[in-house]
């Protein structure tokens, strides 16, 4: 790769070390730690009075979504005392923070100063408090009028060759709102280049289950949690990620089900859990979660799961129709004889061994799983980030269909999304290949033509930036640079671009990063009211069960210059299109009910949109699978015939896959902790099991480099400590965005094209001071 100094993490300028301090892995999630934690950083960026407000309203009936992640809220318990998680605290203390940029601070920080930063510290230092504009060849980001700003968008996108030259990001945070209307400008404009967050996460869940199932959500509701007999927990951490999760878990192991979790690291969260809320959780009675723990290697889990379904196939000709649901299978699926002969092709000592799960194991999950017919499988990016992902989740699916353990109480597919809001945003017609059906509708009720030729999704758009082929980047939320993978790949593409444009409500690196123009265009937040005519406004958000709840914020913002989302996608069209829309955007920035009954017009599912949503609680979408049925071609569930792959590593070689910290959601860092995992003060590790440390002549705490050559790159990440940890030989785990520079753009998961950024091949080497 290029020498040309580039501000980003993991790559030839790595932050200085801050002194590593190891504690304990613990053995139980939450509890009154995670309470302290919460109520420490709450009141330290929000202050007392600030900070409790929002922390009352969060995620209550009439209150405001969490900004974190999409875990929904129990259906008859909205109104709890605390209806929330540490993290989700955390995330409403960063965005509830009493800190805000002026226009002095950046006229004092160069754009080179602040790039020398950690991602930690550039997200700490508050609120954006008005538009900024950095010019061409400047240093420093300038105040710019909110009209300038719309005006200099809207001149450089009518400036290109082609609507095509233009991509358009959207983030999970945006609200159903601000996403239709966003995509509607877009489709006017005249592209389909609208990637967004999902492309780097569940893409793979959907693609799979769309082919397999016919919708590519997951089927569950909370209450079928509390009604199954097995729960399947497979790449997923959710004492960290989903913290709301474990009051699910704990509810449903309390009724009887029986947890097995699957997972190359044994997280404190998928173990045990201390519920702060309840007398039991405090006093740290009866924590205990998983039953079975099937430590797999890194991708290991095809290979689990078809030894699963070896030995229930062995059970099921021992005892016909006791172990398979032969009914559900005769009336509802395609392709399981051939299925079950391409299983008989395999053995199952063999899978287990490739997946690195004692046999014995294998065989007590199987047991398990042979009496029972209600079964829900969870799942996250574990799964979701491997060249064979989609077909993974597929082989999951087909166990499910074996039991016939979809479209009945207490049992179904969970693919636990990462971000709230991201499966409305893709609901809301954010996607870079829209159905046909949408597209007609979109021009029945619009009167334009959209585009019909299929967009940009990420990599994609980040291969055409650095082509040149995009010139305009515009990003709705997040923070597109730490996300990504190939850092300095994806920092050369958006450099490349003549203008980069982000929606923020928080200082983040992509800002850092910019192309020969660059604006920054501060937004009102999930806590923030939205006042217009006296009325406090509300948007509205979809959770990963397909419920969609209004959400109103009850903050003073910081700054009298942010507007909200909705209103900064009406005001770029009308600066973009001008007369030539067919769209009336005014009347849409006055008044949010006038979206809502354009989306219910558009969109199936949301009759009585706004009755329904000013509900308590909201309403379900409608979902196939969840009603038994299969919006396939043939209207059946398919089985899906792959096998396991085995990777071939050199003896020098190792598998990494990236993870985040407890102190992290996203991108977004609150600290330098990760206390589950017993890491304090320090993100630049690697967790490294004790034989590869020793193979390498290495020794816990010291300072090593690591490399990935793919496709004959010479991918950097310098300076890591290795950290001794209980993981599967020949595998390791980094946090990112650190080592995101080591995630190849060129490796993807078949048909998804989501980046591997849990498979990576890895060398690592003592460090060399540069």
């Amino acid at each position: 790769m290029s020498e040309n100094p580039l501000p980003i993490p993991g790559a030839e300028n790595p932050e200085k070390l801050t002194g590593l301090k190891k504690g304990s892995i613990k053995k139980v999630a939450a509890g009154i730690p995670a309470v302290v934690s919460a109520l420490e950083m709450t009141v330290g960026e929000a202050g007392f009075q600030r900070g409790m407000k929002a922390l009352f309203n969060l995620n209550k009936k009439g209150g405001f979504d969490c900004p974190s992640c999409a875990w929904p809220d129990p259906d008859d318990e909205r109104s709890g005392i605390a209806e929330y998680c540490e993290n989700g605290a955390r995330a409403v203390a960063e965005e509830a923070t009493a800190k805000k940029l002026t226009a002095e601070f950046f006229s004092q920080h160069s754009v080179q100063e602040l790039a020398k930063l950690t991602d930690y510290e550039i997200g700490g230092q508050g609120r954006i408090a008005q538009p900024m504009f950095l010019p061409a060849g400047g240093t420093h980001y300038q105040p710019i009028t909110w009209e300038a700003t719309f005006e200099k968008i809207g001149r450089e996108l009518n400036k290109l060759d082609s609507p095509d030259e233009a991509v358009f990001y959207t983030s999970g945070r945006t609200s159903n709102e601000a996403a239709f209307l966003y995509q509607l400008f877009v489709r006017e404009f005249g592209t389909n280049n609208l990637p967004d967050c999902s492309n780097m996460c569940h893409e793979s869940s959907g693609t799979a289950l769309n082919e397999s199932l016919g919708i590519g959500k997951g089927s569950v509701t909370l209450n079928d949690f509390y009604q199954a007999e097995v729960i399947m927990i497979l790449g997923q951490n959710p004492g960290t990620n989903h913290p709301r999760m474990l009051t699910a878990l704990q509810k449903a192991k309390a009724n009887g089900t029986t947890i097995i979790s699957i997972n190359p690291l044994p997280e404190t969260g998928l173990m045990g859990f201390n519920n702060p809320q309840t007398v039991a959780g405090v006093l740290g009675f009866k924590p205990g979660l998983t039953d079975i723990f099937l430590q797999v290697k890194i991708n290991g889990d095809m290979a689990l799961i078809k030894a699963i379904e070896l030995l229930l196939l062995e059970a099921e000709n021992e005892n016909p129709g006791t172990v398979f649901d032969q009914k559900f299978i005769h009336q509802n699926t395609e392709g399981y004889s051939g299925f079950i002969q391409s299983l008989k092709h395999h053995n199952a000592e063999q899978l287990a061994a490739q997946a690195g799960v004692p046999y014995a194991q294998v065989q007590e999950a199987a047991r398990v799983l042979a009496g029972k017919k209600k079964i829900i499988a969870c799942w996250a990016m574990g799964l979701t980030q491997h060249k064979n992902a989609v077909a993974t989740i597929k082989e999951i699916v087909n166990l499910l269909l074996l039991k016939g353990s979809i479209g009945k109480p207490g049992a179904g597919t969970c693919p636990v999304r990462g971000h709230s809001n991201v499966q409305g945003d893709r609901t809301m017609g954010i996607f870079e290949r829209p159905s046909a059906k949408f597209l007609d509708s979109i021009e029945q009720n619009f009167h334009f033509a959209p585009p019909r030729k299929h967009g940009y999704d990420v990599v994609e758009c980040i291969k055409a930036m650095h082509a040149g082929e995009a010139k305009v980047f515009f990003a709705m939320g997040g923070n597109f640079l730490s996300a990504t993978p190939d850092t300095r790949f994806t920092a050369e593409a958006l450099q490349k671009c003549r203008l980069t444009v982000h929606v923020s409500t928080k200082l983040n690196r992509s800002h850092l990063v910019h192309g020969e123009e660059a604006l920054i265009l501060p937004c009102l937040g999930r806590t923030d009211k939205d006042m217009h005519e006296g009325e406090n406004r509300f948007v509205s958000c979809e959770n990963s069960m397909g419920v969609v709840q209004l959400s109103r914020g009850v903050l003073t913002p910081v700054s009298d210059q942010l507007l909200s989302e909705p209103e900064i996608v009406c005001r770029l069209a009308q600066a973009t299109l001008g007369a030539r829309s067919k769209v009336n955007w005014n009347r849409y920035a006055e008044d949010y009910d006038l979206i809502r009954n354009d989306i219910e017009r558009t969109i199936p599912g949301f009759a009585d949109y706004n009755e329904r949503v000013r509900q308590p609680g909201g309403f379900y979408l409608p979902n196939c699978n969840r009603a038994g049925s299969f919006d396939t071609p043939d209207r059946k569930a398919h089985f899906h015939i792959a096998s396991p792959e085995v990777q071939a590593l050199k003896d020098d070689e190792l598998i990494m896959m990236t993870i985040r910290s407890h102190d992290q959601f996203n991108t977004t860092v609150y600290g330098l902790n990760d206390r589950y995992r017993g890491i304090y003060n320090e993100r630049r590790v690697i967790l490294m099991n004790t034989r590869d440390i020793k193979n390498r002549n290495l020794k816990d705490g010291d300072l090593v480099d690591l490399h990935n050559h793919y496709d004959g790159v010479d991918r950097v990440a310098h300076k890591f400590v290795v950290v001794e940890y209980p993981i599967p030989e020949q595998c390791t785990a980094t946090y990112f965005p650190e080592t995101n520079v080591l995630v190849p753009i060129t490796s993807v998961a078949e048909k998804s094209n989501t980046p591997t950024s849990k498979m990576v091949i890895l060398t690592v080497t003592p460090h060399q001071a540069l």
